[in-house]
């Protein structure tokens, strides 16, 4: 199926606000189809799992489980300057690639780590309020020569892998509406595909969208959910999900984003889309009446020539509490009563571990592999969930397992064809669910960019002993855990694992660490002064085998203040860096202050109104200044805990940022819209804080 341009916003062969410098480097591996679906060469890392597979698995095996305790810093490359280091690096014929900041693409060498050149689309130039609802860029592509990115505002970027240029772009949304990338987009037979998120901000209707790799013509795209009846369908498929819905719910766009799963199978030459929540997550005001909403919270297989819809599974029919399944679609050939099956292995948030079968969408089984009370079981004769009689919120109000977060967030697990295992990083943390007072009839998404979950929030710190985590090994065949090690705070790194024995997870004490893959033995440790959630890679140079990864907290931890701030990163103190290690390596880490709590900032004369401070409560959380500050401006580590920053003492500079937009380059959005009143009522909230704080500090134990 292919669409006119009409279907698209704009495309151009350089579009906006680009800019790169670049010094020459060697032409950089054919990557394609070839070396993509290669699962023996373990020379390069070329996309986000490293191949089609999606696994997360490197066949080298020169650093093992006997000589891992030798491995040793080769070098190391301060990114100070980014906000966001969640991305998962790329590594093709000795370069290394990655997207720190505001959607910035770095190259350099992957055995000196001398930068080779630095790309910035300069997205906070044309983002506008797109800058508010995301975070840093979770991974590239790369593709015959060029290295592709999705950007904070929407773009889809080809860039010559060896001088940095840009060779063109395309806008893959509408430039006002509430969407954005921060998913890594993936490439497959001569195409480049990406999707977008934007599922919690209002009226978004989900899609994925594929391009032609050489030029960015748009071939075709496939919308998760149904439009306005009135003005038809696009395909049979989005006439089939439209039976599943009620009321009016393309009012409210029905989400379905997919932001960040998306795996090529070529055997059946397919691409499976991981599909994201509802919109808004309250199903009582986007489908009233209830109803599956296809294709929300689902993994969808589509042709890969096409678009055209073959099968789905629903991991979550009629979701309404943010589980959805754009988490790893990992591809793997299990034997299962005896027989070879081609599977997909999906950890859900919901806390399932599903195992389904490529060929025919069929489940085949699924189990928890968290704490989860939502539901009892899956039933597998439907594939459908038991549901337990709170999990819809009769009284208006429920502590669920999981929460928001989900068991497994999109830090990615690794599948380790040896042993047979799956490594998931989980999360036990519960979510309170509650839209006691919310009329789903007067219920509206907003029009400006602000939270749209159709639930009550509350902008109150998250307590320290909320939740925990863990790193667990996963018989998939058995549906069982083989080994669990527990985790510092309520959510670790992702894991990558290879065919020396080892799966390799940082963490967020500041230690990157391996284990033994088949028994979750502790091998090695590294302390990398600073919290990490990006996975690692591993690739070959030279005959040596490197291991890369970076380090910074941002992101959705951000949010939870205390379980995140216990670990003493600081944003504008503690250096968010690209760390590679080589057996025998001898480099030193540069000299870093310890981990230290935010002491707060008070001036003694500011006199706190209390109705100001309310006000700039409420503006905190609808302004979704938490999203990097944190839940009651308890900072985790990604951005300034503002409790300390000086900003607050200056009502002008403070002005000039937020109202202004100074520090836009920097990640900071701007919020033109708020008035002085508004400034002075947050300056009123945070100094509040900041004074709380302190007493509760000094305060006698």
């Amino acid at each position: 199926m292919s669409f006119p341009m009409s279907g698209f916003v704009r495309a151009s062969l350089l579009g906006p606000c680009l800019a790169a410098t670049a010094l020459a480097v060697a032409t950089p591996a054919g990557i394609d189809n070839a070396a993509l679906a290669n699962e023996a060469d373990g020379a390069n890392w070329a996309a986000y799992g490293r191949g089609f597979s999606e696994q997360h698995y490197s066949p080298l095996r020169q650093i093992n489980a006997s000589n891992v305790s030798r491995l040793g810093l080769a070098w190391s490359l301060d990114l100070s300057f980014s906000n966001f280091t969640t991305t998962a690096p790329l590594e093709v014929d000795g370069v290394i690639y990655f997207s720190p900041g505001v959607s910035e693409v770095h190259a350099v060498d992957a055995r000196s780590g001398k930068e080779r050149w630095r790309y910035d689309p300069e997205v906070y130039k044309v983002a506008d309020q797109k800058m508010r609802t995301s975070w840093g860029t979770r991974g590239l592509a790369f593709w015959k020569g060029k290295v592709y990115l999705g950007t904070r505002d929407g773009r889809l970027i080809a860039i010559n892998a060896k001088t940095g240029k840009p060779v063109w772009s395309v806008m893959t949304v509408d430039p006002d509406d509430h969407r954005y990338i921060t998913g890594a987009p993936r490439v497959f037979n001569g195409k480049v595909i990406i999707g977008h998120g934007g599922g919690e901000y209002g009226a978004t209707r989900g899609y994925v969208t594929a391009y032609d790799a050489e030029s960015g013509k748009p071939l075709w795209r496939f919308y998760t959910v149904p439009g306005d009846p009135a003005r038809g369908f696009e395909s049979p498929a989005m006439e089939l999900a439209a039976k599943t819905w009620n009321g009016e719910w393309w009012r409210h766009g029905g989400g379905g984003a997919v932001w960040n799963a998306m795996t090529y199978d070529a055997q059946f030459n397919r691409i499976y889309i991981g599909t994201g929540n509802g919109a808004p997550w309250n199903q009582k005001i986007r489908s009233p009446g209830g109803g599956d909403n296809l294709f929300i919270c689902s993994i969808v297989a589509l042709d890969a020539d096409t678009g055209n819809y073959v099968w789905h599974y629903q991991v979550n029919p009629g979701d309404t509490w943010d589980f959805d399944a754009s988490l790893d679609i990992e591809l793997a050939t299990l034997d299962i009563a005896g027989k070879p099956r081609q599977v997909i292995l999906h950890a859900s948030k919901s806390g399932f571990f599903y195992v389904i079968d490529r060929a025919t969408g069929k489940l085949i089984s699924a189990q928890k592999f968290g704490h989860v009370t939502w539901a009892e079981r899956i039933d597998l004769a439907t594939g459908r969930p038991v549901e337990t009689p709170n999990a819809r919120l009769p009284a208006g109000e429920a502590l669920i397992w999981p929460g928001p977060t989900g068991a497994h967030d999109w830090q990615p697990m690794s599948f380790n064809r040896d042993t047979g295992l799956v490594y998931i990083p989980v999360i036990d943390l519960p979510g309170l669910y509650s839209d006691k007072g919310i009329d789903p009839a007067r219920w509206k998404a907003p029009k400006d960019v602000e939270a749209a979950f159709g639930f009550n929030a509350d902008n109150t710190d998250t307590p320290m002993n909320a939740g925990s985590s863990a790193l667990v090994a996963w018989n998939p065949v058995q549906q069982k855990a083989v080994w669990s090690v527990p985790t510092p705070g309520i959510q670790a790194g992702g894991t990558m694992t290879t065919a020396g024995n080892l799966v390799f997870q940082g963490q967020m004490d500041g230690r990157f660490k391996a284990y033994a893959a088949d028994s979750g033995k502790p091998l090695w440790s590294f302390y990398m002064a600073n919290g990490v959630l990006a996975p690692p890679i591993t690739y070959s140079v030279g005959g040596r085998q490197y291991v890369s990864v970076l380090t910074g907290v941002n992101g959705q931890p951000s949010i939870f203040g205390s379980p995140v701030a216990q670990f003493g990163w600081q944003a504008r103190v503690h250096a968010k860096r690209l760390l590679t290690f080589v057996i025998d390596g001898k480099a030193e880490l540069a000299a870093s202050a310890p981990p230290a709590p935010v002491v707060p900032l008070d001036d003694p004369q500011f006199k706190i109104d209390t109705a100001r401070a309310e006000k700039g409560k409420e503006l905190f959380l609808e302004k979704l200044c938490s999203m990097c500050h944190g839940f009651g401006a308890i900072a985790g580590g990604g951005a300034p805990d503002l409790r300390a920053s000086p900003l607050t003492l200056s009502p002008e500079t403070f002005a000039q940022v937020v109202q202004g937009g100074i520090l836009q380059a920097r990640g900071m959005p701007r919020y033109p819209e708020l008035s002085d009143a508004d400034l002075q009522s947050l300056i009123h909230y945070l100094r509040a804080r900041a004074r709380e704080s302190l007493a509760a500090t000094n305060k006698p134990q």
